[in-house]
């Protein structure tokens, strides 16, 4: 018998975008056999995933603070891709090491934060 929804995020609150936020982390960890903005566009993908539907009003300012933080790391309104390459990939081949650091910080510290929400169900 399947969980429907509604039940699984009242007995395990967080615990899908935990499960994202981890992923994203392990898609920024080496090697990138596809190169490194390959593999922030995946990170990018996985967190996008972990927004969808995200109930912000049930989170701390920690979090809050850290996907605001990790919204404008993920922003591509500003961004021109004549070649047609996509956007995120064009924003992640033209971050500088310290954005490539916060990025992987944020995101750690996101997982960090909705696996301990996971946990306390």
């Amino acid at each position: 018998m399947a969980i429907s929804p509604a039940v699984w995020e009242a007995e395990l609150p967080f615990s899908y975008q935990a499960e994202k936020f981890a992923i994203a982390r392990r898609r920024l960890m080496l090697p990138h056999p596809n190169g490194e903005a390959a593999s922030i566009v995946s990170a990018f993908h996985e967190c996008s995933q972990a927004l969808h539907g995200l109930n912000e009003a049930k989170l701390d300012d920690q979090a809050r603070g850290l996907l605001g933080l990790l919204t404008t790391l993920m922003d591509t309104s500003e961004v021109v891709d004549p070649q047609d390459r996509g956007p995120w990939t064009v924003k992640a081949a033209a971050f500088t090491v310290e954005q490539k650091f916060e990025l992987a910080r944020v995101i750690d510290e996101l997982a960090a934060w909705f696996g301990q929400g996971a946990r306390k169900a």
